[in-house]
């Protein structure tokens, strides 16, 4: 289902958080619920923030859009976070929950089965009032300049984390690639990238709009990020059944998670 590329004007006037939030994270039939992607990426930010040891001061989400879940485990291990996306609507409605607002989208589920893959069954209160400590800030952010922040200028990262945003910034694999070299500037040698990603996909439906979607696989995956001075230390990778109603709203075909470590400049 291709679709030419959604340019960073489109986002801005077209990208609307909550029809976004209803279609991919509703519990009771949101699309990236029903088809494994999000129990499979909160699975493993918990180990990765627990078991897997990646922990520090800073982490900087990149590109969470109006959503907060990626970000519910990494509290635990973080004394900051810094939330950063480039479209000026995501980020006022990230600011609505952490305000706790009425009437915006209920993570409440997803706070109860983060809750319970921590150990941590009923302390959903605390666990959302903790998040909201760690994010000191939200700001723009440009995957696609060499400076994300300019014309801010942050210390360097523990961890950069980013989930299916990058599938969405990029035209192409070469653009990609410099994305992912952006995101190495923002970090310490040494420190983590978390990527998660939709696979063989080429567009979503968001309202009536339908946004592209660069088409990745595993190997690229894999050669882009070492490429960039990394080191993988976990990578995971799920497959999806087909569902045509699904399919129509996103096509992708799997869902990789990875975790590498900055061991050189590039």
């Amino acid at each position: 289902m291709e679709s030419e590329f959604t340019d960073k004007d489109t986002y801005q006037i077209d990208f609307d958080p909550r029809d976004y939030l209803d279609t991919y994270y509703g519990a009771e039939s949101g699309m990236l619920v029903q088809d494994g992607f999000l129990p499979f990426v909160l699975r493993k930010l918990a180990q990765t923030f627990s078991a897997g040891g990646v922990k520090g001061d800073l982490l900087i989400d990149i590109g969470p859009g109006p959503a907060i879940y990626q970000e519910l485990s990494a509290c635990e291990a973080f004394k900051e976070i810094i939330a950063a996306d480039y479209t000026e609507r995501n980020r006022q409605y990230f600011e609505k929950w952490l305000k706790n607002e009425p009437g915006i989208f209920d993570w409440t589920p997803v706070v109860k089965t983060v809750c319970d893959l921590e150990g941590k069954s009923g302390q959903l209160v605390q666990k959302q009032e903790k998040l909201r400590r760690a994010v000191k800030q939200i700001i723009k952010c440009d995957v696609t300049k060499s400076r994300p922040m300019d014309p801010l200028v942050l210390p360097k990262a523990d961890c950069v984390l980013t989930i299916g945003c990058l599938e969405c910034a990029c035209k192409d694999l070469e653009a990609y690639q410099n994305a992912l070299k952006n995101l190495s500037s923002l970090l310490k040698i040494g420190g983590h990238i978390i990527i998660s990603e939709i696979l063989g996909c080429t567009s979503y439906l968001c309202g009536t709009r339908r946004f592209s979607c660069l088409t990745l696989d595993e190997a690229f995956m894999k050669k882009a990020v070492t490429e960039t001075g990394f080191v993988i230390e976990d990578l995971e990778v799920i497959h999806r059944e087909y569902n045509k109603e699904q399919f129509e709203l996103c096509d992708h075909t799997s869902s990789i998670f990875l975790v590498a470590r900055k061991v050189k400049e590039i």
